[in-house]
């Protein structure tokens, strides 16, 4: 049985503390994300609630300024849930991050 050397001692301490700092970054930037999250959530539902009130103000007055107004507030929608799916992604690779961490910092 070898009998881990100092040098080994001290490598796996340095490892550890790398992974431990690691896990608090990743851990910061997980709770910023979904801050942002909830954030965008109240944005989406309010901007929603217009473009839904806009869509049926074009149906019923048939005029091209009314769908004009529908379009631009749907185009608004449109990009706020593009970067709700991205936010969501990102929060899904930080988690994974964060297992991967958890992993390596349990194998130490």
């Amino acid at each position: 049985m070898d009998t881990p050397t100092l040098a080994d001692v001290n490598i796996r301490g340095v490892a550890q503390r790398l992974i431990e700092k690691r896990l608090r970054r990743n851990s910061e930037n997980l709770k910023q994300l979904q801050i942002e999250l909830t954030l965008l959530d109240e944005q989406l539902a309010a901007l929603s609630d217009d473009a839904n009130d806009k869509e049926m103000r074009s149906l019923v007055s048939e005029t091209p300024l009314a769908l004009h107004e529908f379009r631009d507030a749907q185009k608004h929608v449109d990009a706020l849930q593009d970067q709700r799916n991205f936010l969501v992604r990102a929060i899904a690779e930080q988690k994974q991050s964060q297992d991967d961490l958890l992993d390596k910092l349990g194998s130490n």
